[in-house]
């Protein structure tokens, strides 16, 4: 149990590794990852509801699948800057647009964020996202895991959660943090 858990994490902070250097070399993010311990723990708050949603699309929409979280991930950055106090209890529900779970992007990035759908700030998001996803995907089918295993399950959800926290770096850095180390 503990070599399954000790190699979850490598792969976690490797996937994470990797997807700061794509983000870092598209100018989106700095070598290091900014991120709030209250944005990243409520991914615990948002893992089992999306993974339940995930689950019966990853084979049909692997890329979109993969990319949602990140979506997640720059909403909770957004709610967290402008008043954490009234949006840390927002439902999975919330991510939901029109469409539920289908158009969970779109309403993510134009009616949370407030992004002109197709403008420049929105296409250099989705770009970035999607080819997030697509590296993700790339890094797991190395993993040469059997599909539909217990072990492709908690890979996935390794993914997803890294994919979270991407999302959410890539709207901080855009509001203006930066990471600041602390200390010696």
């Amino acid at each position: 149990m503990e070599k399954e858990l000790e190699y979850y994490n490598k792969f976690e902070d490797s996937l994470q590794l990797e997807l700061l250097k794509l983000c870092n070399s598209i100018g989106m993010l700095d070598q290091t990852l900014a991120e709030s311990d209250d944005i990243t723990e409520k991914w615990n708050d948002y893992a089992t509801p999306y993974m339940s949603d995930a689950i019966g699309e990853i084979n049909d929409y692997p890329e979109v699948t993969i990319a949602w979280p990140a979506y997640m991930g720059m909403a909770v950055a957004w709610w967290w800057d402008k008043d954490w106090l009234a949006n840390m209890d927002q439902p999975y529900t919330a991510f939901y647009g029109k469409e539920g779970y289908d158009d969970m992007d779109d309403h993510i990035m134009a009616n949370i964020l407030g992004y002109e759908f197709n403008g420049e700030i929105d296409k250099k998001f989705r770009s970035t996202l999607f080819s997030c996803a697509e590296k993700t995907i790339s890094i797991i089918m190395k993993e040469d895991v059997e599909p539909g295993s217990e072990k492709a399950f908690y890979i996935l959800a390794r993914a997803m959660k890294v994919m979270y926290k991407i999302g959410a770096a890539l709207q901080l850095k855009h509001m203006g943090y930066k990471y600041t180390k602390m200390g010696n």
